[in-house]
C-alpha cells in the first residue's frame, strides 16, 4: 500500500508545479562576529563549532594567523568526522603587521582555498578566525570578505572573529558579540 499526500495552498508555484511546504525550506545561515580588544576568546568560539559538528553538520574552522602545524590548505586537520581545521602553510604565527612575503603569500593561499570551500556549500558552519587582524594586516581585502558571506550558499552559517572587526562587515552581521573583560575592585 502506498499512501501520498496532497499538499494544497502552501505555494504560488504555477500549475503542475511541486509544492513545498514553507517548514521544508532551506533555512538561511546567520552572520555572526566575535570581538574583543583581547585575542583570547577562540576558546568560545570552538567549543561553538565543536557542539554543532558534534549534532553532524559539517565545520569548517579556518585560521588565517596561525602556522606551525605543517597544515595548509593541502593539509587540513580533521577532528571527528565533522570538523576540519585549517591553518596556513607557514612555519610561525603572524604576531603583528609586519608580514614577510611569504607569510603573506601563505595567507592568500589560505584566503583563496577557504572562498573556494565555502562557495561549495558543504559546510553548514565556517569559522574564520582573526580574519580582522588580516583583514587590517592589509592580507585580505575588506571587499572580498564581504563578497564571500553575500555570495555564499544560503544555508552556510559563518563566524567571523577577531579585534577591530572593519565596520563594513560589521554591517553585515546578523549577530555581533563583543567579549569584554571586567576588573571588580
Amino acid at each position: 500500500m502506498v499512501s501520498q499526500l496532497k499538499v494544497t495552498g502552501f505555494s504560488n508555484a504555477p500549475q503542475g508545479a511541486i509544492a513545498r511546504h514553507p517548514l521544508l525550506q532551506t533555512v538561511e545561515g546567520t552572520v555572526q562576529v566575535f570581538t574583543a580588544v583581547h585575542r583570547s576568546f577562540f576558546t568560545n568560539v570552538m567549543v561553538q563549532a565543536l557542539r554543532i559538528a558534534d549534532q553532524g553538520k559539517a565545520v569548517l574552522v579556518v585560521q588565517f594567523l596561525k602556522g606551525g602545524m605543517h597544515q595548509g590548505p593541502d593539509h587540513p586537520m580533521q577532528l571527528g568526522q565533522n570538523l576540519d581545521w585549517v591553518r596556513c602553510a607557514m612555519p610561525s604565527c603572524i604576531h603583528g603587521p609586519d608580514v614577510t612575503a611569504t607569510e603573506q603569500q601563505a595567507v592568500q593561499d589560505l584566503w583563496r582555498h577557504t572562498q573556494q570551500l565555502v562557495s561549495k556549500g558543504r559546510y553548514g558552519l565556517v569559522v574564520l578566525d582573526e580574519l580582522s587582524l588580516a583583514v587590517n594586516y592589509q592580507l585580505i581585502p575588506t571587499q572580498e570578505v564581504i563578497d564571500l558571506v553575500q555570495q555564499r550558499p544560503p544555508q552556510v552559517d559563518v563566524i567571523l572573529t577577531g579585534p577591530e572587526m572593519p565596520e563594513a562587515i560589521l554591517g553585515i552581521a546578523d549577530q555581533v558579540t563583543e567579549f569584554r573583560r571586567q576588573f571588580l575592585p
